[in-house]
């Protein structure tokens, strides 16, 4: 089982989240703990409220809401009673077992996840501390359940095989709420993949229709450090309104994302390796000698390759996302041999090689002296003159024994043209 825990400032936007899946059927609300009435028998506003209504108790304490989401193997299917009782015991392991809390269930993933909101204002105004909780609770909570209740453990899992999420899919503009649906792949973005600048992640958004603008070089909103997002068309043109990044869940702003650049440099290292080993294999191919075959090439290898062209198609910028291992590498990261010079130097090497091959001859075709043709392929006419019978029945006239009548061609010469007709 692996834990993700989030802390913000907005108990609002983490029930959105939630609520918002409820609406789409991707979740069901499966249990209010403490609330003293059903989960499905209360509003929006009356979950909100019990939890608004503690911290209020604490108006200093800006920080005063937790989002967890445990996941399960893909193997594992459990039931709603067995989820509500392992989120019962998670809590009380991490200290808010006597805390308000709601469990949704969420089916929009390849694997079984629940996810938990409650807040950290007790009763009595004293908040509970949430200091490096992922590490010094969290992740011992979900180890000790793993034995408790024989799930698969995620440590063991780690060594075998990758935790994968089941894939985004591309935004389609006008068929879903714009701030709901770039919210919703933003955080699954931000939560999934590994980047180390803007354009990496704009690299992993660009898969989903999605880009961040920073705004242009020197203008006001780069020098405020401000983001825009945008549902884009399949050619990454802009399509839509922009959405502040402080008004998104999780609130993704650069000063946010620069924490997290920070963060992924060192993790994403160890898949570096085996992403340099797919675009090599690819690169071996000497049948690639396109920018599209390349792309497609790289796509069969579970990796997505934007690369940037000027108005004279000359490549400027390339861009690796690997949707095996979620991590993403600008060329010239992984090596020299990577980057968009030097493919541009192998197209254009494949182009020239491509151009000064020899070219092979057109196939002759010998045919037959026109006079020839003539006697072989006979004219409608002279064949309707003649009445020439179809080979079956000429052979079948050489055995027949009637006699020559006035009139007809003499045997002789009607003999003659048969053997100019096998010719």
């Amino acid at each position: 089982m692996v834990g993700k825990i989030s802390i913000g400032k907005s108990l609002i936007g983490v029930l959105n989240y939630n609520e918002n899946k409820v609406k789409e059927g991707h979740a069901v609300c499966l249990d209010a703990v403490g609330y003293g009435r059903e989960a499905n028998e209360l509003s929006f506003y009356e979950k909100l409220n019990r939890m608004q209504r503690l911290t209020a108790l604490n108006p200093k304490a800006k920080t005063n809401a937790l989002h967890i989401s445990l996941n399960f193997d893909p193997s594992e299917k459990p039931n709603d009673d067995l989820l509500k009782t392992i989120a019962a015991s998670y809590m009380d392991k991490i200290g808010f077992g006597d805390q308000p809390y709601l469990i949704y269930r969420h089916t929009d993933a390849g694997h079984d996840h629940i996810h938990i909101m409650t807040t950290n204002i007790k009763s009595d105004g004293s908040r509970i501390d949430m200091h490096n909780i992922g590490m010094n609770r969290s992740g011992p909570a979900t180890r000790e359940l793993e034995i408790e209740f024989g799930l698969v453990k995620a440590e063991e899992k780690k060594n075998q095989e990758p935790f994968v999420l089941k894939p985004l899919t591309p935004i389609n503009y006008g068929k879903t709420e714009t701030k709901r649906a770039i919210s919703n792949t933003v955080n699954a973005v931000i939560r999934t993949y590994r980047f180390t600048s803007l354009p990496e992640y704009n690299a992993a958004l660009r898969q989903f229709n999605v880009v961040a603008d920073a705004g242009e070089k020197g203008s006001r909103m780069q020098e405020n450090k401000g983001l825009l997002y945008y549902i884009t068309d399949e050619k990454g043109n802009k399509k839509s309104v922009g959405i502040k990044a402080s008004s998104i869940y999780g609130k993704p702003t650069i000063s946010e994302l620069e924490k997290q650049f920070v963060k992924n440099e060192e993790s994403r290292k160890e898949n570096q390796k085996a992403v340099k080993d797919k675009i090599d294999r690819v690169l071996a191919d000497p049948g690639i000698t396109t920018k599209e075959e390349l792309i497609k090439a790289l796509h069969r290898q579970q990796l997505y390759a934007l690369l940037r062209t000027n108005e004279q198609g000359r490549l400027y910028g390339a861009t690796f996302v690997d949707n095996e291992y979620k991590v993403v590498f600008n060329g010239s990261n992984l090596g020299k041999a990577y980057s968009a010079n030097a493919l541009n130097e192998r197209f254009k090497e494949k182009e020239s090689l491509k151009q000064s091959a020899p070219t092979r001859p057109p196939k002759q075709r010998h045919s037959f002296p026109k006079g020839s043709k003539q006697t072989i392929r006979l004219d409608k006419d002279w064949q309707e003159q003649i009445k020439l019978p179809k080979p079956p029945t000429l052979f079948k006239s050489l055995l027949e024994t009637a006699p020559v009548q006035s009139g007809q061609f003499k045997p002789q010469r009607k003999k003659r043209r048969r053997k100019r007709y096998h010719l």
